[in-house]
């Protein structure tokens, strides 16, 4: 039973923390009993990471925060649960009501969710509008071509979107997945971006047509990409290199490219590209696992092109520079 002290901070706070309980049937009964209050809060942050959270308790989790009509930032972790499709709609279908929501940083990683889970994913984040900042993770899940093609074709509907973080490293992705990732991520409008990637099945084909998206994204200040333990050979570096190209206006930069059979060509490319980007001040570049030999000394050239770079991190080989 809650004390009387509990129930006084329930009715004039304003934020909500819930961290690491191991008993998530507990923390629904919280909400649900303080749900009436609750509904005034416009931060929340609940952790439950390793908590068996399966789809009963997902979608009860989801009908609590849909009493919160007056939400506006939400950071809910719920890595490494049993949430299946089922249960990732019962908990996004009542995420949607959340309208006021403008901060939203949702993580499903190491979950159950594959192709079938994402649509009511995808479809309830299009219906918050107003959303501005998006980090949403769902790495180690099990979703493929149709997922990560339907996931883009929805967050281009969240058309205020400013800063989006996106992960998708350790899942089924392929030339077609990203393909449909990047013909439908209309996200113009963007300041900031982090796709994450890695460990999946992605070719240069795949990469080509998602730096054609890239390269729309003409606002881009702030830029992380993660593309380690994939395939892109030097077509895909070279790809890049086109969308690096239109970026003028980077200002950071991250770029994880270990181990993706990159040659010379693809070294020589990314160089070009970099010397373009007049205005980075902070880059980090990796490149371990590759074949670029003797070209890698190009970087340097194209670095020097750089003339507001203050802070650089360059790992090649078994070798890492941090340079100020």
């Amino acid at each position: 039973m809650r004390t009387n002290a509990v129930d006084q901070i329930l009715q004039t706070a304003h934020m909500l923390i819930f961290e690491k309980f191991n008993d998530c049937r507990w923390l629904q009964l919280q909400l649900i009993y303080a749900q009436f209050q609750v509904a005034k809060f416009a931060l929340l942050i609940i952790y439950l990471i390793n908590c068996q959270i399966g789809t009963i308790d997902a979608s009860g989790l989801g009908s609590a925060l849909a009493k919160c009509v007056n939400l506006s930032n939400l950071d809910l972790d719920l890595f490494w649960n049993r949430i299946d499709n089922e249960g990732v709609l019962g908990l996004c279908s009542n995420l949607a009501k959340c309208t006021n929501l403008t901060n939203l940083t949702l993580n499903l990683g190491k979950n159950e969710i594959d192709d079938y889970g994402v649509p009511g994913l995808g479809s309830a984040l299009a219906k918050i509008t107003n959303l501005s900042n998006l980090s949403l993770h769902l790495c180690m899940n099990k979703i493929g071509t149709t997922g990560a093609s339907c996931l883009g074709s929805n967050l281009a509907k969240c058309t205020n979107l400013l800063n989006l973080t996106l992960n998708l490293g350790w899942n089924k992705i392929d030339n077609v997945g990203v393909l449909g990732l990047g013909s439908t991520l209309d996200c113009t409008n963007l300041l900031n971006l982090t796709l994450i990637l890695d460990y999946n099945n992605i070719g240069p084909n795949g990469l080509s047509s998602l730096s054609s998206t890239l390269a729309n994204f003409s606002n881009l200040q702030n830029f992380t990409l993660i593309l380690d333990n994939n395939q892109i050979g030097d077509a895909g570096a070279l790809a890049l290199h086109s969308a690096l190209a239109y970026s003028t206006n980077l200002q950071n930069l991250a770029l994880n490219l270990d181990q993706n059979e990159i040659g010379s060509i693809g070294a020589q490319a990314l160089c070009s590209a970099l010397a373009k980007c007049v205005n980075i001040s902070n880059l980090k570049l990796g490149l371990k696992y590759n074949q670029i030999g003797a070209i890698g000394q190009s970087l340097g050239y194209a670095l020097e092109q750089c003339s507001n770079l203050s802070y650089l991190t360059l790992n090649i080989g078994q070798k890492e520079f941090i340079c100020f």
